[in-house]
């Protein structure tokens, strides 16, 4: 280690926490500022709950302009953009339409890949250090593909066949029967057996339970600020009062971008919007493994005796907002999907909790983990909708930046 410091991360949600547990190990005294009550609160709180570790790349793809076009006409659709009078819109839009496309796609999926895999391995030492339940468990993941042509696709693509293998459509039931009467609807599957589950906002609290028994970290729930100070060096403004520190790590999801502008820094994020549904069915309903409704861009993740369907990005909204119609069009889909899962409300929706977050995407789907041209300010966002997967081997490449290595200036 490059040596002790005292570092501040603003931003208390699983890219925060991660980052803060990496640092208090390395001996580094550290302080987690989050602006809301309690931690995970906003993206990490109610997420997919899959640790898709080899299911990792960018969104941004050959072909997806073209499908996602399909999908904005298109009922329950995957995608839904609303245009916006927003020059920052506008700018990601085009820097993700120049990321899609297959050489680009593959750099960014590798970089991804080796992010997610140092994490998987790095967690697994956490957990045997005694790391508080997080509904972990590794039943593996199952990609369920009902397009023929994309199924054969998916298959030649596989490049490691001792961590993932291509399923027929019976095959894709023996593994997970919840889903058996989808056997005539899909193409087939791809099963890798190491993928995991967790329950994210859980393995918050147990980071932060973990965290708060060490003496050299504290949490402190107030607005933190940021602006330029002297000698190429930013400060810290905690509820407008300046507070000393030797480095800042910026981790803090859509809201980094609104607290580095006055800093001169235009972090190229957006918030996509993503909606989850949380219920508790009968016990043979909730999937024993991890499964992706390809097609559907659906996911669904069994968390002990409840279950936690994902699914959307909405591009556009801004908020946090429970949109009915959208939630409606998910529930519609489940219901098809895996009948009676979510069973009846009292006035005929789906017996459940809904939850919205904004998803802080950069265009690529890589995250920005590295230096700043100040020289006390690190950032650690844009993970996007691998924030939970990616959050510990983000975690790990800011501690070697800390340490000294790997710095690489942007603006």
């Amino acid at each position: 280690m490059a040596g002790k410091r005292t570092i501040t991360i603003i931003g208390g949600g699983v890219i925060g926490l991660t980052a803060a547990y990496a640092l208090v190990r390395e001996g580094h005294d550290v302080t987690l500022i989050e602006r809301r009550e309690d931690v995970g609160q906003e993206a990490s709180f109610a997420n997919g709950g899959q640790l898709s570790y080899r299911y990792v790349s960018p969104l941004a793809d050959a072909g997806i302009a073209r499908d996602a076009l399909g999908w904005l006409f298109r009922p329950n659709s995957p995608i839904s953009l609303r245009l916006k009078a927003d020059p920052s819109q506008w700018r990601w839009l085009l820097a993700f339409l120049c990321a899609c496309n297959r050489q680009t796609n593959r750099r960014n999926a590798a970089v991804l890949l080796d992010l997610a895999l140092s994490g998987q391995a790095e967690l697994q030492t956490y957990r045997e250090e005694g790391l508080r339940d997080f509904l972990w468990r590794r039943p593996g993941k199952l990609v369920l593909y009902r397009n023929a042509a994309t199924f054969r696709k998916a298959a030649k693509s596989i490049s490691d066949p001792e961590r993932q293998r291509a399923l027929s459509p019976s095959e894709c039931t023996d593994i997970e029967p919840a889903f058996a009467g989808l056997r005539g609807q899909i193409a087939g599957g791809i099963f890798s057996p190491e993928d995991e589950v967790g329950d994210c906002f859980l393995f918050c609290e147990a980071l932060r339970e973990a965290l708060a028994a060490a003496p050299n970290f504290r949490l402190i729930h107030g607005n933190a600020a940021l602006t330029a100070g002297s000698k190429n060096r930013c400060a810290v403004l905690l509820d407008g009062k300046p507070f000393e520190t030797d480095l800042v790590v910026l981790a803090a999801g859509i809201a980094s971008r609104k607290l580095a502008r006055p800093l001169g820094i235009d972090l190229p994020l957006y918030g996509l919007k993503g909606y989850s549904l949380s219920t508790r069915p009968r016990p043979g309903l909730v999937p024993s493994v991890s499964v992706t409704d390809y097609d559907n861009r659906v996911v669904y993740a069994g968390l002990g005796d409840r279950l936690r369907v994902a699914a959307m990005v909405d591009i556009g909204a801004q908020d946090t907002r429970l949109n009915p119609k959208r939630l409606g069009e998910l529930r519609a889909l489940v219901n098809e999907t895996l009948p009676g899962a979510l069973g009846q409300g009292p006035e005929g929706q789906g017996d459940d909790t809904p939850w919205a977050g904004l998803r802080p995407a950069t265009p690529t789907g890589v995250p920005i983990i590295g230096r700043t041209r100040y020289d006390n300010l690190l950032l650690n966002v844009g993970q996007g909708a691998l924030g939970f997967t990616l959050s510990v081997g983000s975690a790990l490449r800011l501690k070697e930046i800390v340490a000294g290595c790997n710095s690489r200036a942007i603006s």
